[in-house]
């Protein structure tokens, strides 16, 4: 029953001599297109796991920012402004694709958002909170919809898809 996987080339599914349904290179289940690899997992939801847990981690980071940022009675009209301003990164491409995905980066991981609110709440600064929060909520909705980290190679390549 446990056929070795077939490499495909030019398409994503292609039938064997046998008659069976090979998908992704992975004999398909019986009565469905699904597929299971030599230890038994289901191919196309294993493959998809990790980006769909990215874009839930997302959703989940954006919707803790932002509602700390209306427990703390935060202006909602200074989030509407620098929603996007992470995204002024971009600039960064003017220099190159290397230099501009090193800036562009920069702005969309967790760890300066995390280190400027961090400085806040112990300096007890509330600027640096909102602004952390505000960014927490940026690199958060990027990454519920798919947008990630870029490779030098261009900026449609990113971690999470080729957008």
């Amino acid at each position: 029953m446990n056929e070795r996987p077939v490499e495909l080339t030019s398409t994503a599914a292609s039938v064997v001599p046998s008659g069976r349904k090979i998908v992704h290179g992975y004999t398909a289940s019986e009565g469905s297109a699904r597929c299971l690899d030599e230890e038994g997992y289901d191919r196309l939801v294993v493959d998809r796991l990790p980006g769909v847990l990215l874009r839930a981690e997302g959703v989940a980071v954006a919707v803790a920012a932002i509602a700390l940022y209306f427990h703390a009675d935060y202006p909602w009209w200074f989030l509407v402004a620098l929603a996007l301003a992470p995204d002024l990164s971009i600039a960064g491409y003017v220099l190159g694709p290397t230099i501009g995905a090193t800036i562009y980066d920069a702005a969309h991981t967790y760890s300066l958002p995390i280190a400027l609110a961090v400085i806040g709440v112990i300096a007890d600064a509330e600027p640096a909170v909102q602004l952390g929060l505000i960014w927490f909520a940026h690199i958060g909705v990027d990454r519920a919809i798919g947008y990630g980290l870029k490779y030098p190679t261009g900026f449609k390549d990113t971690h999470l898809q080729r957008v």
